[in-house]
């Protein structure tokens, strides 16, 4: 059994190469990741659908995008169309800063072919909430929640990277948001994909806004998503193996899948100058030093010489559980100081909750 991680493989086929051959593989088709893969289909999908969204409208032309910027109020919202490694999404305060972030994703191609159309839309309030269910194309799971922070530095500001952190649930999640998310948006997106002729197989992320009108959709991802994967497969009871081979099945209703009721916390431990340019190549320390119940999850690392060094952007992830969110938090920080290599950052903040 083969499982995708990473989105690009998905929106390029690969499940559907694998199923030809008889292979077992878990995520969607082709077809079924382009909730993903383009950010036009999925707005067309939920508009189509009635499922709750922000207002927006898409655009292939740079012209007529930019006029439309130019009769709107901010904060604007600008996605490109296709995958940009989650850098996709620019949040203008003003409209020169829109028609900036126009230029840049349709003009200048900053991200491609994945820039030649565009989805403005109005900019939602409230509290980002990720949901993940697994779901076989008609059964869907039980939701498990989790909060990511996407900037680089704290009090969220700085630009945008691919998570500095996450926590699991949400400090604000009930039961009853739960089952709004799930029959507003999760189980009917299921069903529109299905009716659409492109049923969905794999994990899907909804990266929701609890606005006062209740949940609205940002995106979707087509898998767990990182570092939310970090936090929410530690809090998974039940055998992951038996989940994921159900699905590929058709048979999920049939899985048992249970959650641990502990909080659960990660931080990302960075290299100095993400997500702009950075060095690599520096050993890491203190990896032997940490606490036998922590996670410690390596991105961008390698062995050099029998020794540990960086070699990417966002280098580990260390995680803790424990009764309460405030406990968790505290186990990653007293455990991510003892860890160092040189330029390392790390926001200071994640899973700080006010009263």
């Amino acid at each position: 059994m083969t499982v995708v991680g990473p989105e690009t493989p998905l929106a390029e086929g690969i499940v559907d190469q694998f199923s030809t051959h008889g292979l077992a593989i878990f995520g969607p088709s082709q077809k079924a990741a382009r909730i993903e893969s383009s950010k036009v289909f999925a707005k067309e999908l939920m508009q189509k659908y009635g499922i709750p969204c922000a207002w927006s409208r898409s655009f292939a032309s740079y012209d007529e995008a930019r006029a439309y910027i130019q009769r709107q109020q901010p904060p604007i919202v600008i996605k490109a169309d296709g995958l940009a490694a989650g850098k996709g999404v620019m949040v203008a305060q003003t409209k020169d800063e829109a028609l900036v972030a126009l230029k840049t994703i349709m003009s200048d191609k900053v991200f491609g072919a994945s820039g030649d159309k565009v989805v403005i839309e109005e900019f939602l309030k409230g509290r980002e909430m990720s949901v993940f269910v697994f779901t076989d194309g008609k059964a869907v799971s039980p939701p498990v929640t989790a909060c990511d922070y996407k900037r680089i530095f704290d009090g969220n500001t700085g630009p945008n990277t691919g998570g500095m952190g996450s926590f699991s649930p949400p400090d604000f999640y009930t039961d009853a948001l739960g089952e709004q998310a799930m029959s507003r948006i999760m189980r009917p997106t299921v069903k529109a994909l299905a009716a659409e002729g492109a049923p969905y197989m794999g994990v899907l992320y909804g990266g929701l806004m609890i606005t006062s009108g209740g949940p609205k959709t940002i995106e979707f991802n087509c898998r767990l998503g990182d570092p939310e994967t970090q936090v929410i497969m530690p809090r998974l009871k039940s055998d992951l193996a038996d989940v994921l081979l159900a699905a590929i099945n058709q048979n999920l209703s049939s899985a048992k899948i249970e959650w641990s009721d502990e909080a659960c916390a990660g931080v990302v431990m960075a290299s100095g100058g993400y997500p702009g340019h950075y060095k690599t190549g520096y050993p890491i320390s203190g990896l032997n030093d940490i606490d036998k119940d922590i996670f410690v999850f390596h991105a961008g690392t390698k062995l050099e010489d029998g020794k540990v060094v960086t070699s990417g952007g966002r280098v580990l992830t260390v995680v803790a559980m424990g009764k309460t969110l405030a406990q968790a938090r505290q186990k990653v920080y007293n455990n991510i100081s003892r860890i160092r290599f040189e330029g390392v950052h790390y926001r200071k903040d994640i899973a700080l909750i006010k009263e």
